[in-house]
Parts: structure tokens; C-alpha cells; sequence
């Protein structure tokens, strides 16, 4: 397991399982909180104006029933209701649902090609300083009971600084003095290299090993790298061995030469001409930038986020880098989309869609505490980026409710693509976001754990005003190690917001004047 997943599934509350209300049909012709109450009528929908006041009598129900009643409400209706028992196919158009496997039957929606480095990003940027949290900050002698020198043997101090692609400036993981970045962080002592005293704890060596393995994988491409990772006298080689006979001294002299390298390599434009070639990001890659960001800032604070309650909407849990990196891809996220996340917890999916994708990305929660690290983790990623010579898209991370917050609603309206982690929302809560999704852009897909519309939903002359009316849906499933909550694989939904269902339905029950 990844250290990524595993410091996720330590500051995670478990969700208790939730039996599948959605039975899994096979459809070969399928088309591809607390808040106010919402009225169906009060959103705009295009397709339900067009219809409304043209519809002729089918059954007798319909004689009855107002299609212009402005004070209806989302009831959640149970499926008896909502699946029709007329013989008249022509009067139903049912739902779109298939189920479909992560890698099979879908579409490889590849994002447009996008400049992924920082236009600053390069040694002309000069030496100006930027705050970051040094991996010396959250490891250090300072803190005794959980961390312990990596050399004992090693008296005489050491100062081991991580040169980076990009920035003039390194990562410092101990140093004789004060660290440099003018950081609120224990400026003023001095860190030694060390180790865990447990297992669970970040690691700093094995942070410097997975870096330079990640640098040497993807910032040179093209490159002779044998200097590096030739298995008997490759620099990477070398420092696991000094690792391993407990040789700080030798240690130190290796990250010396890593360092120096580096800045040659920097001073020759060598990894601007290898950023300039790529268009996409590889996950590995990603997740050593997320990771970094997420031990830096929310790990050291992980017990704020037990204090979520159980059966209520503010339960917590984080969807990880493969599955939300699996969700841009089958939605087709593209630099110039607009992407939001509806209780974005501490804010990982929204910061990896910017990074990712280099998106728009927006992320509304409510728990104090949650928004607090998405913040932190926002600065942080900014200065990873830095220190990685890459560009993300713009974040902008929203507290309150995303049902009252007026910036996600007008983010909503321009979205392109939606998740909602919905595992734990109440009924309620769900209906009212299914109401808040009529104000959607044709096109946009909503992306959640629970699907929206309930299974054998067919629209029919006697719920024309229900909002799940508008929403095609596909049933995908997830993997193991997808989610922090559980390692088992599960279901999710892609819904899209699609008015012809009922322009169609209109088709074939619209009397001609």
C-alpha cells in the first residue's frame, strides 16, 4: 500500500456499509444537508417549459394533475411510483443504466493538450524565497517521542537539502540551523536526519528515495540516467546502501553529488526542454506531488478529522489519487473545464484536478476543521508546484454550505464536471441536490457514490416535473484500494445532464395542434 493511502486511511472515520439500493441491469442501446427546500419548478429547465401546457391527456391521472403547480416538491417516491404500468411504450421513456467495468466498455476521453510548466519556473527566476513546509519541520529531534536519529553513529551533525527540478532553492530535510524559507515552523533549532520511532509515522528517508526515483523517471526522459540507476554503481544504488550500514557521512556526500547534478542539469535547460515535451502527467508523478502536500499539512493534524459524526451528512472519507484520476479520464476533464466538488473534505480531489488536469477546480465543505487543511494543503501545493517546475489550474476553495453558497452555485452553473461523494448523505440531502442539478449546463456529468435517480425511473405523463427526469445515467464500478474507507471495490455513478429525454418523450405524446 502506498504511503499516500495508508495516511488517508489513518485519518479516516469508517462509514458503515450501506446495502445497494441500484440493481445492476445490462442496456446494450443505452445513450451515453441542511439547507432550504428547493422546488422543482423553481429552477430553470429548458425542456420542462417546452413542454409544460402542450401535454395532452394520457390516463386519467393526468386530468387532475397541474403541471404548472409552482409549489410542488422533490418527494422521494418510492420505485413502485415511478416506474409506470401502462402497455403503452410509447408514453415512458425509462432510464439510462448500464453497468460498466473501470477498464472495459468505456470511452478514453483524453484531456486536450495542455502546457504543463510553470513559465517562471526556471533558474531566470531568481533566488527569492518562498515558504514551504521542509520535511525537517514534521521530522525532527525536536519531537522525541516519535522520531529518532537515522545515523547514531554519526555525531558531528549533518545538513541534507533535496535540489528539485525547478526551483533554486531545495527542500531541507536537517540542517544546522535555522531553516530558510522564513517559515513559522521551529526556525530556530536544528534537525538532524532521522527515522520514525513507528512504523505509521512519515518517513524522511524513504520521502528523499521515492523523490529522486520519481525525478530521474520523468524529468529525464531522452536522458542518459545510468549515473542514477545503474544497479551496482548508480547514484540511487549508492544511497541505499549508505542507508543500510547506518553511514551518515556517506549519505550526506551522496545527496551532495544528487544536488549538484541537479543544478547543472538545471543551469542547461534540460528539464524545461523534457517539460515542454509532455502534455500529460503520469500518475506516479502526481501522487508523489499530493502526497508531499497531504504529510506536510494534513497528517500532522489528522485527529481534527475524527471529529465528524457518524449518521449525519458530515461523515468523512477521501476518494484516492487512482480513482479520482480514473473519474478525469472518464469524464474527459480538460484544462478548459470547470470542475467543483461538493464536499470537498480537506480538499484532495479538487487539488488534484487542478494538477491534473490543469482545471477551473472548486471545492465547498462545511466542516471547519476539513476546510482549514484544504487551505493549507492549497499553499503547500502551490509550492510544490514551484519546486516542480509545473503549472495547475486555478482552486478555489469555498467554506459553508453548498446548497447556500452563492460562488459554488454560480461555479455550478458553468461546470462541466461534478462530484459528489455522497456515500454518507442523507436521503434529504440527496433530493436537494438532485433539485440543485436542474440549474446545470447541458452536458455536465455528475460524478457520486449513490446514484441520483432511482433504479426503473421512466419519465411518463405523471412526473414531468421530476428533476431525475433530466439525468441519463451509467453504473461504473471501482476497484480495491479506490476509497480510504474500506479496500474493497464498490459502485459509481455518471449521470448526465441530458433535457432531450424529455423532448423525446414530448415527440411521441405531444398531441399536433
Amino acid at each position: 500500500m502506498s504511503l499516500f493511502n495508508f495516511i488517508q486511511k489513518k485519518g479516516s472515520k469508517p462509514i458503515p456499509p450501506v446495502p445497494g439500493s441500484i440493481r445492476r441491469e445490462t442496456i446494450h442501446n443505452a445513450s451515453a444537508t441542511t439547507g432550504r427546500s428547493y422546488s422543482v419548478t423553481s429552477h430553470s429547465n429548458t425542456a420542462l417549459s417546452s413542454i409544460q401546457g402542450r401535454v395532452r391527456k394520457v390516463g386519467k391521472s393526468q386530468t387532475n394533475r397541474s403541471l404548472h403547480d409552482n409549489t410542488r416538491r422533490l418527494k422521494r417516491p418510492s420505485q413502485s411510483r415511478l416506474i409506470s404500468d401502462s402497455d403503452d411504450s410509447g408514453s415512458e421513456i425509462s432510464s439510462d443504466r448500464r453497468v460498466i467495468g473501470q477498464k472495459v466498455d468505456h470511452e478514453d476521453r483524453r484531456p486536450r493538450i495542455r502546457d504543463l510548466r510553470r513559465q517562471t519556473a526556471s533558474p531566470e527566476e531568481g533566488n527569492r524565497r518562498f515558504q514551504m513546509v521542509h520535511a525537517a519541520h514534521i521530522a525532527s529531534l525536536n519531537r522525541p517521542s516519535k522520531y529518532k536519529l537515522a545515523f547514531p553513529q554519526d555525531t558531528g551533525g549533518t545538513t541534507v537539502e533535496v535540489q528539485y527540478p525547478s526551483a533554486p532553492d531545495g527542500e531541507m530535510y536537517a540542517n544546522q540551523g535555522p531553516l530558510r524559507d522564513g517559515s513559522p515552523y521551529l526556525t530556530s533549532c536544528s534537525f538532524d536526519l532521522v527515522e520514525p520511532s513507528q512504523s505509521d509515522d512519515f518517513k524522511p528517508l524513504d520521502d528523499i528515495t521515492e523523490t529522486l526515483e520519481v525525478i530521474v523517471t520523468h524529468y529525464m526522459q531522452g536522458l542518459d540516467t545510468s549515473k542514477f540507476t545503474d544497479d551496482s554503481h548508480g547514484l540511487l544504488r549508492r544511497l541505499k546502501r549508505a542507508r543500510e550500514k547506518k553511514d551518515g557521512l556517506v549519505y550526506t556526500s551522496i545527496m551532495r553529488e544528487w544536488n549538484e547534478a541537479i543544478t547543472r542539469m538545471k543551469q542547461n535547460g534540460l528539464f524545461t526542454d523534457v517539460l515542454d515535451k509532455m502534455d500529460s502527467l503520469d500518475l506516479s508523478l502526481i501522487e508523489r506531488i499530493l502526497t508531499q502536500t497531504y504529510v506536510r499539512t494534513v497528517s500532522p493534524r489528522v485527529s481534527t478529522l475524527r471529529q465528524y459524526e457518524n449518521g449525519t451528512d458530515n461523515v468523512y472519507g477521501e476518494l484516492l489519487p487512482k480513482f479520482a484520476s480514473e473519474i478525469f479520464r472518464i469524464t474527459g476533464l480538460r484544462p478548459d473545464h470547470v470542475f467543483v466538488d461538493l464536499g470537498s473534505g480537506v480538499g484532495n480531489v479538487v487539488l488534484q484536478a487542478a494538477l491534473e488536469a490543469g482545471c477551473e477546480s472548486w471545492g465547498c465543505e462545511i466542516m471547519e476543521n476539513a476546510c482549514l487543511l484544504a487551505e493549507l494543503q492549497e499553499q503547500e501545493l502551490k509550492a510544490r508546484c514551484r519546486l516542480w517546475g509545473l503549472f495547475s489550474g486555478r482552486i478555489n476553495l469555498r467554506r459553508g454550505d453548498f446548497l447556500e453558497t452563492n460562488a459554488i452555485h454560480e461555479a455550478l452553473r458553468r461546470a462541466d464536471v461534478v462530484l459528489v461523494n455522497n456515500q454518507a448523505f442523507t436521503p434529504e440531502l440527496n433530493d436537494r441536490l438532485t433539485n440543485q442539478f436542474l440549474d446545470l449546463k447541458e452536458g455536465c456529468q455528475i460524478v457520486s457514490l449513490k446514484s441520483f435517480v432511482p433504479t426503473g425511473h421512466k419519465i411518463n405523463s405523471r412526473n414531468l416535473n421530476s428533476p431525475y427526469n433530466v439525468l441519463g445515467v451509467v453504473e461504473r464500478r471501482y476497484f480495491s484500494a479506490c476509497v480510504s474507507w474500506t479496500d474493497a471495490g464498490g459502485s459509481y455513478f455518471v449521470s448526465t445532464k441530458d433535457s432531450s429525454r424529455l423532448r423525446r418523450f414530448a415527440e411521441k405524446n405531444i398531441g399536433r395542434d
